[in-house]
């Protein structure tokens, strides 16, 4: 019955936000996506679960959907407004503890534009993360898997964004008043505010920096817990055909023992397009969480290298096939059948409409 509602719910949103649109003869776009995948993990997971500090393309030896969406955008003059609904492993797995109806909910969000002369925007609702550079819509990112740094950070938030761009674009910067740290719901007997900004500069067209943080609670008040975490990044795109972006995220939890608990991880990824059809990725990472504070406990020391090279080929200017090999290796045996690797390989079909 509750996804009977959502899904009317939803269609009654588009109806009204379509006739809306053509009264005022302004701009609404409907889009749509879908990501079909199989991995093989040589670790050979009988629960057809590949390790849980993964939340997209986590199903072993099966065809599946990572995630399929499907969404309407309207713009105006001073207003914008967008929702995406969607389903697939990313919204099982990634979105788990959110409550029943938002776990179809990708994004829902409405901006005002707050000046006539400035571009200034206050946008409130469910957003992407403005944490890190991959996002879960797959084609949108470089390889097909998400780096663990992105995995393990936010991939959206609830809450106000105030925004502003300067006149020539070389300059972003953002404030955010957040439910959490990925959160849609606020948890149980926490009221402590969470903030985050972000500040994005491009001194070139083929350059760019990135500096984003978040501060706040991810426990109940009584634990007395806070995070600070910092996201990084520069993107350098030298040539039409040669791409990289080297990121780095680091973070702090404090506990009333006063002990500081520490994660970080670097990433550096390069893309080169030989041709209109083909593209291939090479990355190399490292996370390491000692602690356990981001990676489950299920994963204990850890500190995981990781490479992976993609290969891209596409298909019809709405249809990409990628292929993916993926390498983790920890000091440790904390991966399946007490392996200190593991290997996947990964195939997908992504489709825009």
């Amino acid at each position: 019955m509750r996804k009977k509602i959502t899904i009317i719910a939803i269609l009654n949103w588009l109806i009204l936000n379509t006739i809306f649109a053509f009264n005022r003869q302004d701009t609404i776009i409907y889009s749509g996506y879908a990501e079909l995948y199989y991995a093989y993990d040589f670790t050979n997971p009988t629960n057809h679960l590949r390790p849980n500090f993964t939340y997209n393309h986590v199903r072993h030896n099966e065809i599946n959907i990572n995630l399929a969406t499907a969404k309407v955008a309207y713009s105006a003059e001073n207003i914008r407004a967008n929702f995406t609904a969607m389903f697939g492993n990313y919204a099982e797995y990634n979105l788990s503890s959110e409550p029943g109806w938002a776990q179809f909910v990708y994004e829902a969000n409405i901006g005002v534009k707050l000046s006539q002369k400035h571009n200034l925007w206050l946008d409130a609702g469910i957003m992407p993360s403005h944490l890190g550079f991959e996002s879960a819509i797959g084609a949108d990112c470089w390889t097909l898997t998400r780096s663990i740094l992105a995995e393990n950070s936010p991939y959206y938030e609830t809450g106000l964004k105030l925004s502003y761009t300067n006149p020539s674009e070389k300059f972003f910067a953002a404030f955010y008043y957040l439910n959490g740290w990925q959160k849609i719901a606020k948890i149980d007997f926490a009221q402590k505010p969470s903030i985050g900004m972000q500040f994005t500069y491009k001194p070139h067209s083929n350059l760019s920096f990135n500096y984003s943080n978040f501060i706040g609670s991810t426990l109940p008040d009584s634990m007395k817990n806070w995070r600070l975490f910092h996201n990084l990044y520069a993107i350098y795109e030298p040539t039409a055909k040669l791409s990289f972006v080297a990121g780095f995220d680091f973070g702090n939890d404090f506990n009333p023992n006063s002990k500081n608990y520490l994660w970080f991880s670097p990433v550096f990824i390069t893309k080169y397009k030989w041709n209109k059809k083909i593209q291939t990725a090479a990355r190399i990472e490292y996370y390491a969480d000692p602690n356990n504070v981001i990676i489950s406990q299920d994963y204990p020391s850890f500190k995981v290298f990781g490479a992976s090279f993609n290969l891209d080929y596409q298909i019809h200017n709405k249809v990409l096939w990628r292929n993916e090999i993926k390498y983790y290796q920890n000091p440790t045996a904390i991966f399946l059948n007490n392996n200190r690797q593991n290997t996947v390989l990964t195939t997908a079909l992504c489709i825009r409409l």
